[in-house]
């Protein structure tokens, strides 16, 4: 069982910047693939950024590409998202989510998931 809780949302101006954390509970964190997701006010949730177990392959969506940084820090059960230069479309609920199994862009494998956290672009 794995408990993650988001923080680093907040009301942010077109071109800022936000760094997003998620704390994980469980002494199994570094073996899970690590994941972010967001979803928009009538939208479905969306991948964004996803991390192996090790931090070796990090995918992003073409969305933030070149904009958003995941990473993790296995020794203090964190993973962490940095989106750069910050558009209004970036405006969200983003969750973390921790896979079990296999690296991967779909929000069905992940099994654990957190509260989510806000973060308004405004323009």
């Amino acid at each position: 069982q794995v408990q993650l809780v988001e923080s680093g949302g907040g009301l942010v101006q077109t071109g800022g910047s936000l760094r997003l954390s998620c704390a994980a509970s469980g002494r199994t964190f570094s073996m899970y693939v690590m994941g972010w997701f967001r979803q928009a006010p009538g939208k479905g949730r969306e991948f964004v950024a996803a991390i192996t177990p090790s931090g070796a392959v990090k995918g992003y969506a073409d969305s933030v590409k070149g904009r958003a940084t995941i990473s993790r820090d296995n020794a203090k059960n964190s993973v962490y998202l940095q989106i750069d230069s910050l558009k209004p479309e970036d405006t969200a609920v983003y969750y973390c989510a921790a896979s079990s199994t296999i690296y991967s862009r779909d929000s069905n494998t992940y099994d654990y998931w957190g509260q989510g956290t806000q973060v308004t672009v405004s323009s």
